[in-house]
């Protein structure tokens, strides 16, 4: 049933029952409660396309997934579970998610554009942040609303979540250097990503402080997935001075780490250590049990959608905050950092 359906039924006019279905004030209350009791009973449903055109708003966010880095970087468990977090809380502000799909190989910027001009979404959340983001830029400078899914070296200030990569990173450097490891290996996301230089300068920081040298030979930048986990662990156990322990940095590469050193005739958490980055359910299953972290990804999905919100209710202010901050992992101790013969 449209409108024009409902105000015959109803014997109203057209632009009555509108005001009626908008909340007007200069329609009376008794025939708001009826026209809003008819459009229940009779099963009426807003025009969207009429609504976009007078009010310019879609009622839609759209989540700008990048299939060639978050795929290999997070994973599809990773984005689910987020995605039902961010959709949860645009419900209750009456907002829908809308995940829209770069395919491998396009141009970031050329897909955000492309979109825009069509007004396909009233706001953006932005993922695999590059480390210079031009994507970023073109919506500051078109004032679109956005929050991003990670930071950037954007000199520009605007919105965004990160994990807490710095807290992770010193904690699995002490873990290992307490355990008297002097040979580290990072496996680390492509270098375009931000989270990459994040990540390998809290590395060297927490050698630093472990009183550990800095080996460049030990630091592998990819795509951090199941496959370069396994090309990577493989090269670095055939350094001449190879490392004792690895962390791998990326959802799915312990699982190649793990068959590689087998292929080797190594034993994780015998000799050689490792930690992951997240306890993911295709890690759950690898023996040893990985030492990795944890977080609420559900949460940092509300955390994400109400930052938006607020971006969106604070658009218009010149003066706005913008909320950035790191979200909290949390250490879960496996046994796959032990190892039993140090050399």
């Amino acid at each position: 049933m449209d409108i024009r359906a409902l105000a015959s039924h109803l014997e109203l006019s057209i632009g009555t029952v509108s005001r009626a279905l908008n909340d007007r004030k200069d329609v009376s209350p008794a025939t708001r409660q009826r026209v809003l009791e008819a459009a229940a009973r009779l099963g009426y449903t807003p025009n969207q396309s009429g609504r976009t055109l007078r009010s310019g708003r879609t009622g839609t966010i759209g989540f700008m997934l990048t299939l060639e880095h978050d795929s290999a970087v997070h994973g599809e468990p990773f984005f689910m579970a987020l995605w039902e977090g961010v959709q949860s809380a645009l419900t209750e502000h009456g907002l829908d998610l809308v995940i829209l799909l770069a395919r491998k190989g396009e141009d970031g910027l050329t897909f955000l554009r492309r979109h825009v001009a069509r007004g396909t979404v009233d706001a953006w959340l932005l993922s695999a942040t590059q480390y210079q983001d031009d994507r970023i830029d073109f919506l500051l400078n078109q004032k679109i609303p956005f929050v991003a899914l990670g930071r950037s070296a954007m000199a520009a200030p605007f919105a965004w979540i990160d994990l807490d990569f710095e807290n992770v990173i010193a904690e699995a450097i002490a873990l290992f250097a307490a355990a008297g490891h002097r040979r580290i290996g990072l496996v680390a996301p492509p270098a375009a990503i931000n989270n990459s230089h994040i990540i390998v300068d809290c590395y060297r920081t927490a050698l630093a402080v472990a009183g550990i040298p800095f080996d460049p030979a030990l630091v592998h930048n990819g795509d951090t997935d199941e496959n370069d986990g396994e090309s990577t662990a493989h090269h670095l156990m055939m350094l001449a001075d190879r490392p004792s322990a690895l962390l791998l940095m990326g959802e799915t590469a312990p699982v190649g780490a793990y068959r590689a050193l087998r292929g080797l005739g190594l034993e994780p958490g015998r000799d050689i250590a490792l930690i992951g980055l997240r306890d993911n359910p295709a890690c759950r299953a690898l023996s040893p049990d990985l030492t990795c972290f944890t977080l609420a990804l559900d949460e940092l999905g509300l955390a994400l959608a109400n930052a938006l919100v607020g971006t969106l209710a604070a658009h218009d202010t010149k003066d706005a905050a913008l909320l950035q901050m790191r979200w909290p992992m949390t250490l879960r101790l496996g046994t796959s950092h032990h190892i039993q013969n140090l050399p």
